[in-house]
């Protein structure tokens, strides 16, 4: 049997199918040493309720350079700092600052408030199929599933609509890194997406809108809750957490139910099984392969292996989701799939604050989409689609589709 050997995030083999990967580490080793980014002792932790501890377990720390032992944090490149002023956010952060932050933004996003925002996703899904129907083919990831969450996120937070694109470049080489070449490569991506941020808050704060930015704007005035730095890093997370993800769900969905079509006529034939759908969608394909980085607080034990303190420590998200000891068939697709507690929004204190809109985007794209184009399909083969690259995030880099 071939040796099990640290797959290449970067590799578009690995990417367009990962999962017999995991499986054999699943079975053989389900907690995998890797080197990390920046060259750090890593592991990839691949079944489920090992996955389940790791998200919610207390010595799972957020803090990279605080529980690192002193010669772990020698070694850490001098570069890796400049990361900093983009890590200052709750997902990158432990209580009580995470408790903090998170208490500044959490009721923009609670299920109540963004069931508001429906008409708004209807409007604008209608709309981007509109620009494309006469056409007869689009390019989905691009011209939809791209520009559907982002424009949302950014109408929250303020963000004028003629920079989209520029913090996309940023933002997509941002999440990609995998090696330490990535991470010193996207330097450039770290400053111009800092200066970007500090300008339009300076914008907000001399002129305020009703948007978010103008609100943590001002609870930063009022002092204590925010530090500057800490404005800056919400405002990245946010922008960048609040629609990368759903592009991978979009697109990501929508070619799965392209490769399973009975699932996909049952969906039109039973429009009301959109809301499991899109959670097993989720389980599925997995937009998230691999969840944020966590560090050992102290010596913990996974799965029957210790990782020491200082290490990194990755939660599996697209393994766990389909672990046979969890779930019945788990490489089928199945829109009615019953139970199914998937990780792809994590657990415990860092469950991901815009769940509820990456689900309300994610079943009004793709059941619009779907209704809309009953003869739907891809326009070239998908074994020769390219993949995103990156340990973080799975999903189609393109996904080009004929309408008609």
């Amino acid at each position: 049997m071939q040796t099990l050997t640290q797959p290449d995030f970067n590799s578009q083999r690995f990417k367009a199918n990962p999962y017999p990967f995991y499986a054999r580490l699943r079975e053989e080793a389900p907690v995998f040493r890797i080197k990390g980014p920046a060259n750090e002792v890593g592991w990839l932790v691949t079944r489920y309720d090992d996955a389940a501890m790791v998200l919610k377990h207390a010595s799972a720390s957020k803090d990279r350079l605080g529980n690192m032992t002193p010669e772990q944090r020698a070694k850490v490149p001098w570069f890796v700092n400049l990361f900093e002023p983009l890590s200052q956010n709750m997902l990158s952060r432990d209580p009580p600052d995470h408790t903090r932050l998170r208490s500044l933004v959490h009721k923009a996003f609670t299920p109540k408030l963004i069931e508001r925002l429906r008409t708004r996703v209807q409007v604008l899904s209608d709309g981007l199929l509109d620009a494309v129907q006469r056409k007869g083919s689009m390019e989905l990831v691009e011209q939809y599933a791209f520009l559907l969450p982002v424009t949302i996120i950014a109408e929250m937070l303020g963000v004028p609509s003629g920079d989209y694109r520029k913090f996309q470049r940023w933002s997509n080489r941002l999440i990609s890194n995998t090696t330490m070449r990535d991470v010193f490569l996207s330097i450039p991506s770290v400053v111009m997406f800092t200066r970007y941020l500090r300008k339009l808050i300076a914008m907000r704060r001399s002129s305020p809108g009703d948007d978010l930015l103008s609100a943590l704007i001002q609870a930063e005035e009022a002092g204590e809750k925010l530090t500057p730095d800490e404005l800056v890093s919400m405002a990245f997370l946010l922008l960048v957490a609040g629609h990368e993800t759903t592009v991978n769900l979009i697109s990501g969905g929508t070619l799965a139910l392209l490769q399973n079509p009975e699932q996909l006529e049952r969906l039109r034939k039973d429009p009301a099984l959109i809301g499991p759908a899109v959670e097993e969608l989720l389980r599925y394909a997995s937009p998230v392969e691999v969840s944020t980085e966590r560090f050992a607080k102290e010596d913990i034990t996974v799965g029957g292996v210790t990782i020491p303190r200082g290490d990194l420590v990755f939660a599996v998200l697209a393994s766990a989701n389909r672990d046979e000891r969890h779930f019945k068939d788990p490489n089928a697709l199945d829109l009615g799939r019953e139970p199914n507690k998937h990780l792809s929004f994590g657990l415990g204190i860092h469950y991901c604050l815009g769940a509820p809109l990456a689900r309300l985007e994610g079943q009004i794209a793709i059941q619009t989409l779907v209704n809309r184009f009953p003869n739907l399909r891809l326009s070239k083969p998908a074994e020769s689609l390219k993949w995103r690259t990156g340990i973080l995030m799975r999903g189609p880099k393109q996904l080009p589709v004929k309408l008609s």
